[in-house]
């Protein structure tokens, strides 16, 4: 049901893109419209995941500088039955996590160092695990292109603001209206789509993941502590790129506690609540399958990821 809702939602922002085009410039304007699209995706498809990498100055680690940190998402991708994933730590006080990639033989997990500080390592094996089924799930290329898609529906809303008001009726077929619902209406009805998708993927992510780590209870106990932190902490590189927001476990912006219709995360609570569910059921184990974790360990350092670019990554858990 999911896959279906998911491929009607960007069946109606492709088309919606279209439609904008030709509200500016007819059916020439749908064509371009098209094509800019496609080029769009086409760039976006093969460097999704360097651009978001980049723009968080995210480092990456091996089994070398972040050992038990790297064992941890080596176990998950193997019960996963996952490629291993390249692994990242980027430098922020908030707790969150992101995947990217285009697909899972290309992929990439990243956590934050607030992560590694805040979570228990097996709520970070829950947390990584929710990563990993958005892996296998196919949503990190579903998030980048309809992220794609609603930029490229402002970017024509921009356009009609500036140019479409200069045109006569026959490049512009619905006059004034046209370039309104160009301006407005399209790129608000592109994002509540983009922030739909979104909200759908997640709860089969949390489903995967709890699978895939063996508890449901461990990433129920992280979604409540990185909600917590998030609220709290604020994530300057994800306020300067806030179209990275839908990536995250948890919303990273300052501004997430607006009204459900414009979040891009379902909510926490309602998450938990049907983790905790899913445990009740009989899904629920003393030790989970990843045997990298040693819940007996107390003390926990986290890399230096080298904002400044001196220092290297140090094992996490050291």
């Amino acid at each position: 049901m999911n896959l279906i809702r998911t491929a009607m939602l960007l069946a109606f922002m492709t088309a919606l893109f279209m439609f904008v085009g030709f509200l500016i410039g007819g059916r020439a304007g749908m064509m371009i419209a098209f094509l800019v699209a496609a080029g769009m995706n086409f760039f976006s498809y093969w460097n999704s995941d360097r651009m978001v990498l980049s723009a968080y100055r995210a480092q990456q680690v091996d089994e070398r500088n972040a050992p038990e940190f790297f064992a941890i998402i080596r176990d998950l991708a193997r019960n996963a039955g996952l490629p291993m994933p390249k692994v990242y730590l980027y430098d922020s006080p908030q707790p969150n996590a992101f995947a990217t990639g285009r697909n899972p033989e290309n992929a990439a997990v990243a956590a934050s160092t607030g992560l590694l500080q805040a979570l228990s390592p097996e709520e970070v094996a829950g947390v990584m695990a929710h990563e990993l089924a958005h892996i296998q799930n196919r949503d990190t290329l579903t998030m980048t292109i309809t992220a794609t898609l609603a930029g490229a529906i402002s970017m024509l809303g921009n356009f009609a603001f500036f140019f479409g008001g200069n045109r006569d009726n026959n490049n512009n077929p619905l006059g004034f209206v046209g370039v309104l619902v160009a301006m407005i209406v399209a790129p608000l009805a592109a994002m509540l789509v983009q922030m739909a998708i979104s909200r759908t993927r997640e709860y089969s992510a949390d489903r995967r993941g709890a699978e895939i780590c063996g508890n449901p209870l461990w990433l129920a106990s992280a979604l409540d502590k990185i909600a917590r932190g998030a609220a709290h902490v604020p994530n300057e590189d994800a306020e300067r790129n806030p179209a990275t927001a839908h990536m995250f476990i948890i919303n990273p912006l300052s501004g997430e506690r607006m009204d459900n219709l414009f979040s891009t995360h379902p909510d926490t609570e309602n998450r938990i609540a049907a983790l905790q569910e899913m445990a009740q059921s009989g899904m629920n184990v003393s030790t989970g399958p990843v045997r990298a974790v040693n819940p007996t360990r107390k003390s926990r350092s986290v890399p230096n990821t080298g904002r400044g670019g001196s220092q290297p990554p140090r094992g996490p858990w050291s």
